[in-house]
């Protein structure tokens, strides 16, 4: 018996928590079952050559919004080639409305709903032991033997947390079905097991009473499918540690959950729905997190909701990995910023440069759209915290923006992005409400007159707020905002072209605007031809705007400072001087080789201010030391020789 679990990732960097979990709690039967891993990058036909080459008895899939189009492709076509195979999913994008999924996909067997361990393994129990016993054969063969049904055997209507086809043939349902079929009325139904009676008769006297049967009879007969009780919610303490075998995991992101649920009730999540908020044992986490510091795994990304719900919970996790630092492992958390204490900030200043990252959901700063969201957001208090942070010069911030909101049109949109990208985070997220089925918002979707794509990621088009123009607007922005901020790769030139506008936010509009209009969006482009483009954007808007030559030769410098700044460029930019002028300069300071370069500036970049830097005719040259990078930001060391 062989049990595929198959996740399918948004990119290969990432690792699927879900599958590991379940094979680790279902240990016992461990040697059955294999996980195989793909990516949205790979194509349908090779998954499929390779779920078929395994030859699984069961295929079991997780289930996302990147990768449901995926999955619904991928198993009608392995269903024709293993149409005895039962599949089964599980996951967020199949557990609002299994009996709709199961009525689109017929190949589909059944749906685990809700947390999966606990199912998993009952699941795994059922079909390892309808295999052992061999149950069709014995049946069908008129098998008198009633040592067969003395142990307790399993039947999918008693595994909670499931909805499946009542066609499927249990191992113990099986007489019940057969004898459906020909006339279940002819089945005698006792309380009290007739023991003289065939082996048949045996097992379901043994297993069903009278009320039981009766349930079956009317499911079998009136119910295309069945629903069992829901799945109770679990003690995060008995999942087992799923990542034993770290080396599987070499350059890839370490997922990693201390606890469930959320406290808050923000309308646009599905952890809204669970209130039921539990911790992992600290003893467990930290045993964990030291597994994890001794084989220098790169990044551990917790999964937890809102980890510093628990001040207790985050003070201990924090000082834990603080103390046991290896200078290499980096974790990511998300937190809500304004939660944090004054003792949780003092613990966070004093940490290793880069050894956390925060993650941090603004989503808005129109104080109508955080009230209608049922948001706990207080945002002068989040601006505080993060300035103060970002003080410590020691901690990555990663802080997010949703549009599509309720009440939130462009114009306040604009002003929530000025807000959040004047607290200068390392990054800054732009994304787009996803109408994600069962949370509130999708409830309340056409009063708030959202229109979404039908299909999974289900991003929003329009609402009663925001028209389609408006969001095709956001989205330019979006994209050169990922290009020329959240990259870091022009860190400089931004700071000197936001000297030219009152408003970030129009910064980025217009220069979105200018790639549609040049038609720049669907080509592929280098790093130095992104740059190329901004000069081309800055000439064109000086000639609109009267602006002074200085604002073009200001920014073709800030250029060339970005390009180095991040590595020592192998191909010079066309407009930079020819560095034959200046040999002396890298002989006597670049003693390093490549991992150095020096360079002159007429302009002051390491002091940018509100306005453009003054133009010098002596130049100041910097030195860029490669192999001394900022921990934080990863770009070069810069000085200012002269």
């Amino acid at each position: 018996m062989k049990i595929l679990l198959t996740a399918i990732n948004a990119k290969y960097i990432h690792s699927n928590l879900a599958v590991y979990s379940l094979r680790a709690y279902a240990k016992e039967y461990a040697s059955h079952i294999e996980i195989k891993e793909f990516t949205i990058n790979n194509p349908i036909d090779t998954i499929l050559q390779e779920l078929y080459k395994e030859q699984p008895n069961v295929l079991c899939i997780s289930c996302y919004i990147w990768n449901i189009r995926y999955v619904e492709e991928l198993i009608q076509e392995f269903h024709k080639l293993c149409p005895n195979v039962p599949i089964w999913l599980g996951g967020p994008e199949v557990s609002y409305d299994a009996k709709a999924f199961l009525e689109s996909h017929a190949e589909v067997t059944g749906i685990m709903v809700g947390e999966g361990e606990e199912t998993f393994r009952e699941l795994c129990r059922y079909y390892i032991e309808y295999e052992e016993m061999d149950c069709m054969h014995y049946q069908v063969a008129g098998v008198n033997n009633e040592s067969l049904f003395d142990k307790n055997f399993f039947v999918l209507s008693e595994i909670s947390g499931i909805v499946y086809r009542n066609s499927l043939l249990d191992n113990q349902d099986f007489y019940l079905t057969q004898r459906t079929k020909e006339n279940f009325s002819q089945i005698n139904v006792t309380e009290n097991a007739n023991r003289n009676s065939t082996s048949s008769n045996i097992a379901e006297d043994m297993i069903y009473s009278k009320e039981q049967k009766n349930d079956i009879q009317e499911s079998c007969i009136e119910n295309q499918f069945i629903t069992t009780l829901p799945r109770a919610i679990m003690n995060m303490s008995d999942i087992p540690f799923c990542y034993d075998n770290i080396e599987n995991f070499a350059n890839r992101i370490i997922y990693y959950e201390s606890s469930r649920g959320c406290p808050f009730s923000c309308s646009y999540c599905l952890s809204s729905i669970d209130k039921k908020l539990r911790f992992r044992d600290l003893d467990f986490v930290k045993k964990e997190l030291a597994f994890f510091i001794e084989k220098k795994v790169p990044q551990v990304k917790f999964v937890d909701r809102t980890f510093n719900c628990n001040h207790t919970h985050a003070m201990e996790i924090w000082r834990f990995i603080k103390e046991h630092d290896n200078g290499i492992t980096n974790f990511h958390f998300e937190i809500s910023a304004d939660l944090l204490n004054e003792e949780e900030l003092e613990l966070i200043s004093n940490m290793r440069v880069g050894l956390i990252q925060l993650e941090i959901g603004v989503q808005s700063t129109n104080p109508i759209t955080i009230s209608e969201i049922k948001r706990t957001m207080r945002f002068e208090r989040l601006k505080e915290i993060v300035q103060k942070i970002q003080s410590f010069k020691n901690i990555h911030q990663h802080l997010d923006l949703i549009a599509g909101l309720p009440y939130e049109d462009y114009r306040t949109f604009q002003k929530s992005f000025d807000d959040v990208y004047a607290l200068q985070p390392e990054q800054l997220q732009l994304g787009f409400l996803k109408v994600l089925k069962g949370s509130y918002m999708y409830e309340y979707a056409k009063e708030y007159g959202i229109i979404y794509h039908k299909y999974a990621p289900y991003e929003v088009l329009s609402t009663n707020w925001l028209s389609y123009d408006d969001i095709l607007r956001l989205k330019r922005i979006e994209e050169v905002l990922e290009v020329y901020y959240n990259s870091r790769q022009y860190e400089i030139t931004m700071q000197v072209l936001k000297t030219g506008y009152e408003s970030a936010f129009f910064m980025f509009e217009q220069l979105g605007a200018f790639y549609e209009e040049q038609g720049y969006f669907h080509m592929s482009h280098s790093r130095i031809r992104r740059a190329e483009i901004v000069i081309e954007f800055v000439t064109k808007k000086c000639k609109d705007k009267n602006l002074p030559i200085e604002f073009i030769e200001c920014v073709k410098e800030s250029l060339i400072f970005d390009l180095y700044y991040r590595e020592n460029c192998k191909s010079r930019p066309n407009w930079a001087v020819d560095a034959g002028t200046f040999k002396e300069m890298t002989r006597l300071y670049c003693k390093n080789g490549k991992q150095a370069h020096i360079e002159p500036f007429h302009y002051n970049f390491l002091e940018i201010q509100e306005r453009l830097p003054t133009y010098c005719e002596v130049p100041q040259w910097v030195l860029f030391s490669y192999d001394k990078r900022n921990p934080l930001t990863h770009q070069a060391q810069v000085e200012r020789i002269m």
